[in-house]
């Protein structure tokens, strides 16, 4: 993209920010990744993967360019903007069904499917990386720990580690499977699926154990996340073979769209303040908080409250404070 206006960060994390921009040409609005170019190589990296994909339930690549602002060289990632936020800013809003959770688990598969097809792990599957658009479609993002499954690096997030992961013994495809009965959990609880930050990595790595399954949910959840939870890689189910479990079977998307009309997700760029994409350093784990407030209906009022909050909304107050940029290549 050859003109953009950055807007204002939406999310951030130790070197990279996560801002709104718009289009100055055709008047798209697209999130865009930044980081200053001396200290941007995970970045480029993640940008090197996430290029190569194209599949409804990964995040959508729309470019890359260096821009100088401030009079430093900026490496900016462009990338589909989801203005429902993430499953995780979700869940601290709403207790999810079971309905919902078949829902977005079997986005989730979908996207993993790919992924492994293409030979990529994701190695930081969780509630708050993955993303949620205006249609309710599910999408995976921030491939800042991706690796191709031959490579040796081992990152993530703590409580969604595998045991092999923890041990730092391998990292593949299972470990995306191991996450994402986490993240089930996680939807399920509304709750980590460890209940011990502190003391968390060396117990997933060499107690034996896996995260508690919710007593609660039905039989045929409780069954598939013992195929998601096995602490033998090997024993662990496939994506392609979770797919097929009974208990993606039965979800209702007509259900699940009465259920997203009647909360206050955000349905335009008038509510991109309550969505949130926080990149996390290998290793990290820092809970993503974000002030529900109650949203007005009226786009005037919504229009008054984004020029008037200071809560850490963005502060749309006139256009003085965006930023036109234009590729450093021009």
């Amino acid at each position: 993209m050859e003109y953009w206006t950055r807007g204002h960060i939406i999310g951030h994390g130790a070197t990279a920010a996560v801002s709104v921009a718009t289009s100055q040409i055709s008047g798209e609005i697209f999130a865009v990744k930044s980081a200053e170019l001396s200290q941007s190589e995970p970045l480029q990296r993640e940008h090197k993967i996430l290029s190569t994909l194209n599949n409804p339930h990964i995040i959508c690549y729309k470019g890359c360019n260096i821009s100088v602002e401030n009079n430093k060289p900026i490496f900016n990632l462009m990338m589909e903007f989801a203005p429902k936020g993430t499953i995780a800013d979700r869940i601290l809003r709403i207790q999810l069904d079971e309905t919902s959770i078949g829902y977005y688990t079997c986005g989730i598969l979908k996207g993993l499917e790919y992924l492994h097809s293409k030979g990529i792990v994701h190695c930081d599957i969780k509630g708050s990386n993955v993303l949620l658009t205006e249609l309710n479609e599910v999408k995976i993002t921030d491939f800042g720990c991706a690796k191709f499954a031959d490579e040796a690096a081992i990152g993530g997030t703590p409580m969604y580690m595998s045991p092999e992961a923890a041990r730092g013994e391998e990292q593949s495809f299972p470990a995306d499977i191991w996450a994402l009965g986490c993240t089930v959990i996680e939807m399920s609880t509304g709750k980590s699926p460890w209940p011990n930050a502190a003391a968390t990595l060396r117990r997933i790595a060499f107690s034996g154990e896996s995260p508690e399954i919710p007593d609660f949910i039905s039989g045929e959840a409780k069954d598939f996340l013992s195929k998601c939870l096995r602490v033998d890689p090997k024993q662990r189910w496939t994506a392609k073979e979770l797919l097929r479990h009974p208990f993606l079977d039965e979800f209702r998307f007509e259900h699940l769209e009465k259920i997203e009309d009647n909360t206050c997700s955000p349905t335009s760029i008038l509510d991109h303040g309550i969505w949130s994409l926080v990149e996390e350093e290998v290793l990290s784990e820092t809970p993503c908080e974000v002030n529900y407030e109650d949203l007005s209906d009226s786009p005037m009022e919504r229009i008054k409250e984004l020029a008037t909050n200071s809560s850490g909304r963005a502060n749309w107050e006139w256009r003085e404070s965006w930023i036109i940029v234009r590729d450093s290549e021009k």
